[in-house]
């Protein structure tokens, strides 16, 4: 589909962190990764991983292809709308559908796309862009970003008028998220536990208050998905920096956001696309 740029001046530009070579099972990565009581993984059960190794390429049923797929933690197979959908291709339908029957419109799901937990958010964008921003009408919003000292580093607007970011775009109400915490790498989920930050509800400005975060049960990290900003991260093994568009941290330890992957739907199933794959390799 075609996109739309508009041209400002903007400060600094985008960083790029290596590919590391290293890998590990994909069905081992999967066990660790999602398969505990919280969905947490920690560096100490893995070791470095070679995150960008693991995408594209690898169809079997645990998403190897290019299509996101639901992942349902143990536990959370009568709590979450999509409980019964464990391993199945992402339908776009099913997230309109599931939107319907919330207060804000909002729908959000676990998932994993080659061997990489990813959260896939629907927000009624198309429809509350246009009025007044108030309580619980979502939309995506574009911030500026920070790095760990305050200095800028550039503004989620970027997604809309830098064309090397095209394909991340907003498009479809969606975005998806690679979901590794920047803090110590756990995985934050989508309403799989409930509390004042993962309640149906939704408030303007990118700020802690209100519901419909994502949430890390590990530290209590918490992010806004409807928050689109350019941040910084630093690979933990080799200290290379490089600069993404993500979503906003909002509170607790961890130190920035994390980055999104861009997607297309293709026949109703969504599928994630590897344009960007070095920005998921921080926590090797």
């Amino acid at each position: 589909m075609a996109r739309r740029f508009r041209l400002r001046p903007i400060s600094g530009d985008a960083g790029v962190a290596s590919e590391a070579p290293n890998m590990i099972d994909r069905r081992e990565f999967m066990r660790h990764s999602f398969n505990t009581a919280a969905g947490v993984i920690t560096m100490a059960s893995l070791g470095a991983i070679g995150f960008a190794s693991l995408l594209m390429g690898q169809a079997d049923a645990d998403g190897g292809d290019s299509s996101v797929r639901f992942w349902v933690p143990t536990g959370a197979e009568d709590s979450a709308w999509y409980g019964d959908l464990h391993l199945e291709q992402m339908e776009f339908q099913s997230f309109v559908d599931a939107a319907a029957t919330s207060t804000t419109g909002m729908a959000g799901a676990s998932g994993v796309w080659s061997g990489l937990p990813v959260n896939v958010i629907y927000v009624p964008h198309d429809e509350n862009s246009q009025t007044t921003l108030e309580e619980n009408k979502p939309r995506f919003q574009f911030m500026d970003g920070y790095n760990e000292s305050g200095a800028y580093v550039g503004s989620g607007y970027e997604v809309n008028e830098k064309p090397e970011y095209e394909t991340l775009s907003i498009h479809d109400n969606m975005i998806i998220i690679f979901s590794r915490c920047p803090h110590l790498c756990c995985i934050p989920g989508w309403q799989l536990v409930a509390n004042d930050f993962t309640s149906d509800q939704w408030s303007p400005g990118g700020g802690d208050a209100g519901g419909n975060k994502l949430f890390c049960i590990c530290h209590s990290s918490r992010y806004d998905p409807t928050v689109i900003e350019k941040n910084r991260n630093r690979n933990r093994i080799n200290g290379s920096e490089f600069d993404f568009i993500g979503v906003k941290r909002t509170g607790g330890p961890a130190p920035m956001g994390m980055p999104l992957i861009p997607f297309e739907v293709n026949g109703g199933i969504i599928e994630a696309l590897d344009d960007f794959k070095d920005w998921y390799t921080f926590c090797e």
